[in-house]
């Protein structure tokens, strides 16, 4: 979903260039037409909602589906439910995490889903929203939480961890070489006065990696602004959690797409599809048992990425890896 701009006034369908769009409604279409074939009306659930551009695609393309977009961001809800208004009660929209499906769907009186997409990291709305705090390049007040009624800032983090904790999750989150630096000039920083903006970041983030790197690494924050905002709103393991959540609603049929954005969200994406596409029977077991089959075929070969002209015209979309699974076998049998 991953620069930056000052608040825009354009329609919300002008300002968000969804990622992928036409691959992902061609993965996600045969698990709708599977709900048809049986007679009911499909179920898709946008589970990063966004600005709502995939969701308006699939409300388009897709008449007879019921959409169920899913979303932390109260902003990111009522800019989508505007966009989605002409669908009418087609489109069911919900403030919830997206590790949330099962309850999500439940709570709506919904059994399962046909289609699920996740269009993972920060928002195209949220890097251009200056006072979100999620952007290094300008000065905002030190935020990124996607939720902002409720969790810890990124100003919490920055002034309350200590140079342990800052350097783990700033080598691990944001694949930071310069952790270690990063996370005593920021210890250092903070006692003579806390961190309150993104501004103040950058420069104690400046100050102590090598200019040589930063002219062959991109802007020297990029990395350390990456791991707080994982950190911030816990994505990793909500991503953990949230990809089996999927899987398990899925009806027959259905078709999970996942987008990540970079090499720990891909990771995590990658080892949830592939333990439910293989057996689960015992090694060497004489048999396998229908309950040992795998639950889930992989659709795509490897990462999918896009073309060179989606690109240019959505310059957000140069990290995205794609990658989908069909559900061939339910434990419910549904």
């Amino acid at each position: 979903m991953d620069a930056e701009h000052e608040k825009d006034p354009k329609p919300t369908s002008e300002r968000h260039v969804p990622v992928l769009l036409e691959r992902c409604m061609s993965l996600l279409a045969p698990g709708v037409e599977a709900a048809l074939d049986t007679g009911r009306s499909p179920v898709v659930v946008d589970a990063t909602l966004g600005m709502g551009g995939h969701s308006e695609a699939i409300l388009s393309r897709f008449p007879e589906a019921t959409l169920v977009g899913i979303d932390r961001d109260e902003q990111a809800l009522a800019l989508a439910g505007a966009r989605l208004d002409p669908f009418g009660a087609r489109a069911r929209l919900v403030h919830a995490v997206y590790d949330e499906i099962p309850e999500v769907l439940e709570g709506l009186g919904l059994d399962g889903a046909d289609g699920v997409l996740m269009d993972l990291g920060v928002s195209s709305m949220q890097l251009d929203e200056r006072d979100r705090g999620f952007a290094y390049s300008y000065d905002a007040p030190l935020d990124m939480r996607m939720d902002t009624s409720r969790g810890p800032t990124a100003a919490d983090v920055v002034n309350t961890y200590g140079v342990e904790d800052l350097t783990r999750i700033i080598r691990a989150w944001g694949e930071e070489k310069f952790a270690g630096r990063i996370a005593r000039n920021i210890v250092a920083e903070r006692a003579k006065k806390p961190f309150t903006t993104t501004g103040e970041l950058v420069e104690a983030i400046r100050a102590v990696v090598p200019a040589a790197a930063a002219r062959t690494g991109g802007h020297p924050a990029k990395r350390t602004f990456q791991a707080l905002r994982i950190e911030v709103n816990e994505e990793l393991d909500v991503l953990e959690r949230a990809v089996p959540a999927a899987i398990d609603v899925l009806r027959l049929g259905g078709r999970i797409v996942v987008m990540s954005y970079h090499s720990l969200e891909d990771r995590i994406v990658k080892t949830a599809l592939q333990a439910r596409s293989r057996s689960s029977a015992p090694p060497g077991f004489p048999v396998e048992l229908p309950e040992h089959r795998p639950e889930l075929k992989i659709i795509t070969k490897g990462t999918e990425v896009p073309t060179e002209a989606e690109i240019a015209e959505n310059p957000r979309a140069a990290s995205a890896r794609l990658r989908a699974a069909e559900r061939i076998r339910t434990r419910s049998g549904r």
